[in-house]
């Protein structure tokens, strides 16, 4: 079992180098950050709620909060507008312009504001005649929309998929990453291209094209829409994991802890999966009022580490019962050593107290050796050291979560020790 977890995770390595992508060089592991449209949708009514509608103030306010609140700290370092930032019409040469009530000073401006502050700043556009509400999209100008947003100092682009003919999105979200390269401004490029298609598509094309892409529809403050991310991941396992690496990620929309429905062991649910799947964390909420306990789930930094682990693997589905338990376990590649893991056991089980769970390394799929445990909410480490079929018992919430990282103790393969020759044995005696 361990050669052959070994071999995978070289040939993983391997696979980055060679396979072709977007060749911007950006997001080497998800983007983290800040994104308006969970919470605060197209809310354009600055006249009778100033405080919540999207405008210029909203987006310094949450800018000043990444950095004066500590999520800067631990990689949060993006502000991303959404839809319904625009006029209703381009301007006399065709080009796009803030809505002039909203956001006086124009985009430039805010974007110098967030780079000062030492973020970066997303925008929205659509590959379609209008976004989805209803404002200007990207065809017939996507050279001049392109060389807007790098004049602009943008540093990503959502391009939605509104109004537009699904059939031509194989040429044209391609177009316009070729758009966005040609400017010579690094812009990250988010895609919506196979959340209109079910979640199906050419993703080899799609990982060529775009640095992160939706594949599911729209999150919803709720649990069920949480779950229903959850499920369809999994059920689509094989193909996800193959599509995803270094600057190409899959995105199964926004974190919304600190919003309204999530219970704490939800919000914990939530952040370790999106961080097993290594997804963009793009938490929508209200810094202004978001509770500790979500600050505190959100600012947690061995989750992170986890979801930021240089492989970029989507971790593996290991086991399911419908409506009871999940069991993930994703590989990692800590301090130049392999063999590490990170393990969440998600418990859908309501029927009102934890449920004690009992495993063992082999059980779990990891490959032979001796492993120290450490919870990642807790902050603490399991008591002693499990090797094969030794077992260890987690107590597991309601709808939560538990975040074990598996540091194999005795493993020493190391990037410095590993020589190319038996590296290359290993891969022909796969």
């Amino acid at each position: 079992m361990m050669s052959h977890i070994i071999r995978r995770s070289f040939i993983v390595i391997i696979c980055i180098s060679i396979v072709a992508s977007l060749d911007n060089g950006l997001v080497r592991t998800p983007p983290m950050g800040w994104l308006a449209w969970e919470r605060f949708r197209c809310n354009i009514d600055c006249d009778n709620d100033p405080d919540h509608c999207i405008n210029e103030n909203l987006f310094l306010t949450m800018a000043k909060h990444l950095v004066k609140d500590g999520y800067v700290d631990v990689g949060y370092n993006r502000v991303n507008i959404d839809d319904c930032w625009t006029e209703k019409q381009r301007n006399n040469t065709g080009g796009l312009v803030a809505d002039r009530k909203r956001f006086p000073h124009g985009i430039k401006w805010l974007a110098n504001q967030f780079h000062g502050m030492g973020l970066e700043l997303g925008i929205y556009g659509d590959y379609g005649t209008l976004t989805c509400g209803g404002y200007p999209g990207i065809l017939g100008h996507i050279k001049q929309d392109a060389e807007t947003y790098a004049e602009w100092g943008v540093d990503m682009l959502k391009l939605d998929g509104c109004n537009a003919n699904v059939s031509s999105y194989s040429e044209g979200y391609p177009e316009v990453g070729r758009a966005l390269n040609a400017t010579g401004r690094p812009i990250v490029y988010s895609c919506s291209w196979p959340a209109y298609t079910g979640g199906k598509g050419n993703y080899t094309l799609i990982g060529e094209t775009c640095n992160l892409w939706r594949n599911y529809g729209d999150i919803q403050d709720s649990w069920d829409s949480v779950k229903s991310i959850i499920k369809w991941y999994g059920d689509n396992n094989n193909m996800l994991t193959l599509a995803q690496g270094p600057g190409k990620w899959n995105d199964p929309d926004m974190l919304i802890i600190g919003d309204y429905s999530l219970s704490y062991e939800e919000s914990k649910s939530q952040m370790a999966m999106w961080s097993i799947f290594a997804a963009p964390l793009l938490f929508s909420n209200d810094l202004r009022t978001i509770s500790n306990q979500a600050r505190e789930i959100l600012l947690n930094r061995e989750v992170i580490a986890v979801n930021q682990d240089l492989l970029g693997l989507m971790g593996k589905r290991i086991y399911i019962k419908p409506n009871d338990l999940e069991i993930w376990v994703k590989e990692l590649y800590t301090s130049n050593v392999l063999g590490q893991y990170a393990i969440v056991f998600l418990n859908y089980n309501i029927n009102g107290a934890p449920r004690i769970l009992e495993y063992s390394p082999n059980k779990l799929g990891l490959s032979k050796g001796d492993y120290r445990l450490r919870d990642l909410f807790e902050h603490k480490d399991l008591k002693g050291i499990y090797s094969g079929d030794e077992s260890f018992k987690v107590e597991v919430a309601p709808n939560g979560v538990v975040m074990l990282a598996a540091k194999n103790v005795g493993l020493f393969w190391s990037r410095s020790a590993f020589r190319f020759k038996d590296f290359f044995n290993t891969l022909t005696n796969v």
